[in-house]
């Protein structure tokens, strides 16, 4: 049975508004996240993933309102990642309307973390976001939005993290953001000969083109941001373009 390849809009929020850039640099508002994610969704949206890239303590209840907020406008599943630290802060949440919770820095700093999450609330609940680049020949993790390099060797941190419960890999190419010169499908193929969860494709999307490579290198869902903040693409266009290439979308 082939499972069909979602696509999901990725917002990217700061202080309550959707910002984009380039390889993480020179954030510029992209507007309201509520709007955004309920104009994806009548695009015919699978999924939609909100990441506060600012998760710092002062935002954290400006995220809860625009999480609930967006929950009732869009009845698809919505991820949140950005600052989630315990199985407290994956509660509050859910409670506020996610039905997926993306980790990455918190369970870099500590991996136990993620059999915490998965123990309580099952694998399904839980993504792992990667920020990945390569370096010296061989792809490694990256934290604080790209900017810092760390020693992991970002195909085995995948790998014990599936280990210990995540359900998903979204796996974002630095190299590839906002350059809009397609997906890392080379990054795509390493994580899916290793993994036995659905791999999310992010980083790098520029045109219709783009995504059928990312799929034919392995990944089950592409996402993107950019070109659609920026009206270049609907949903529907890159559903259409899938389909053109033999991919079966929902």
């Amino acid at each position: 049975m082939t499972l069909a390849v979602r696509v999901i809009p990725c917002l990217d929020v700061a202080a309550g508004r959707v910002v984009k850039g380039v390889n993480f640099l020179n954030l510029r508002d992209a507007g309201d996240p509520v709007e955004l994610a309920r104009k994806y969704y009548e695009q015919g949206a699978d999924e939609i993933t909100f990441l506060d890239v600012t998760a710092t303590v002062d935002n954290r209840s400006t995220t809860y309102d625009v999480v609930r907020a967006t929950a009732e406008q869009v009845f698809i599943p919505l991820t949140v990642g950005g600052g989630v630290r315990s199985t407290e802060d994956v509660a509050k949440l859910l409670a506020h309307g996610a039905d997926k919770i993306g980790v990455n820095s918190a369970a870099i700093a500590r991996p136990a973390l993620i059999g915490e999450i998965a123990d309580r609330f099952g694998a399904q609940v839980l993504v792992l976001s990667l920020d990945v680049k390569r370096k010296g020949g061989q792809f490694i993790i990256t934290t604080h939005g790209g900017r810092t390099d760390t020693e992991l060797d970002a195909l085995e941190w995948a790998r014990d993290a599936i280990d210990r419960g995540v359900g998903e890999l979204l796996v974002n190419s630095i190299d590839a953001d906002g350059t809009k010169r397609g997906y890392d499908v080379e990054l795509i193929s390493a994580m899916r000969s290793l993994s036995r969860v659905p791999v999310i494709a992010s980083g790098g999307a520029g045109s219709v083109g783009d995504f059928a490579p990312a799929v034919a290198a392995g990944a089950d869902a592409v996402l993107a941001a950019s070109v659609f903040h920026n009206g270049e693409l609907t949903v529907g266009d890159v559903k259409h373009a899938l389909a053109e290439a033999g991919v079966v979308t929902r």
